[in-house]
């Protein structure tokens, strides 16, 4: 069985929206590009780093749309990359599938992403901010690669929402971070439910 993987990049306040440009999601947020002027090179390499062995893509429509109006017409190691594997596309719609390796998932999605994982080994999501809701809500994923960004912006869709699934994830690596104050957090899922307990009561100590 292959591994899911959700590629997400948020602000401190965790808005995950439109990071790459402003024509990304446009829907009543004006901070769409906010990520471009933050990215360095060390947090460049950590994104490349995160796609290495990737050998199929999940996408929802809107970022599909974006990649496969790009990424055929680029050159180099992510085109390459694009170009040639296999791209499923979460949608209710019927998009144009052009893009070589371009394939609609059906209307189960629980049922379609499992079996993408029995015909992959490593499957990345990226942006699909409301594929990613769904992915989170039914356990549908085994890691989780955040980069957090410093800036605020108190507007946007965040990248976690009241729709989460409770569920636990352990750190599977140390945060890592850029010259310009990205912080790279990984995380896999762990199928255990979260515990709680009284901080007025640690260690029996306390009445």
């Amino acid at each position: 069985m292959g591994q899911v993987h959700i590629a997400l990049f948020a602000t401190l306040d965790l808005v995950g929206q439109a990071p790459g440009g402003p024509d990304e999601d446009p829907d009543g947020f004006a901070w769409g590009g906010w990520q471009a002027p933050l990215v360095d090179e060390v947090s460049g390499a950590q994104v490349t780093a995160a796609y290495e062995g990737t050998d199929a893509l999940l996408l929802g429509r809107r970022t599909y749309d974006i990649f496969a109006a790009y990424w055929p017409h680029e050159t180099g190691d992510f085109a390459r990359l694009f170009n040639t594997i296999p791209k499923y596309v979460a949608s209710r719609a019927t998009p144009d599938l052009s893009w070589e390796g371009s394939n609609l998932l059906g209307p189960d999605l629980a049922a379609e992403v499992r079996a993408i994982g029995e015909r992959h080994d490593h499957v990345t999501v990226v942006g699909s901010l409301d594929l990613v809701q769904t992915l989170l809500s039914e356990g549908l994923f085994d890691r989780i690669d955040l980069w957090l960004h410093p800036v605020l912006l108190g507007a946007g869709k965040k990248v976690f929402t009241d729709a989460l699934t409770p569920g636990r994830v352990r750190l599977v690596a140390s945060p890592e971070v850029s010259p310009g104050g990205i912080v790279h957090l990984r995380y896999e899922r762990v199928e255990d439910i979260p515990e709680t307990g009284d901080m007025t009561r640690v260690d029996g100590d306390r009445a």
